[in-house]
């Protein structure tokens, strides 16, 4: 007959065991796998549907953006006029009226000030003018210094 061990001096059926089982967490680990494997696909992509057809349904007009344009040295352009920051704003206030949802595209020198920008920005967004969109050339281009800065290169 065996003699149950003790272990430390007391009397007990059981051995204390020194080791972990991983299988469980293994186990776990491979199927949070294989579900994220599963389902990461589908949130890319989208569920594909098939919208319903409307026969009264007309086009929206897209509304021409407002577009600033910011020099080097400081300097704002709309519509051809130039302008200080001072008085630009209240220029795409009176130009814009009382439709507020007309996007406002601005085009600013790679070489100007960032923090001149942001106060542009800023202080279109303080009026209330937040459909702001800030332009930039296509890529591969930026690096290019060939061309002259602020001219739009044509396909």
């Amino acid at each position: 007959m065996v003699k149950p061990t003790s272990v430390s001096g007391s009397s007990g059926v059981y051995r204390v065991q020194a080791d972990i089982n991983v299988t469980p967490l293994v186990d776990v680990m491979l199927v949070l796998l294989i579900i994220f494997m599963v389902t990461a696909p589908m949130l890319t992509a989208g569920l594909h549907v098939n919208l319903p057809k409307a026969k009264a349904a007309q086009k929206l007009d897209p509304k021409p953006p407002v577009i600033l344009t910011y020099a080097r040295d400081g300097k704002v352009e709309l519509d051809g006029e130039s302008y200080d920051l001072a008085q630009i704003v209240d220029a795409v206030e009176t130009r814009l009226g009382d439709d507020r949802t007309q996007p406002i595209h601005l085009r600013a020198d790679r070489d100007s000030s960032y923090g001149d920008v942001v106060a542009l920005m800023d202080a279109l967004a303080a009026r209330g003018l937040t459909r702001l969109a800030l332009l930039t050339g296509p890529v591969g281009k930026a690096a290019d210094s060939s061309k002259p800065t602020g001219q739009a290169e044509r396909p």
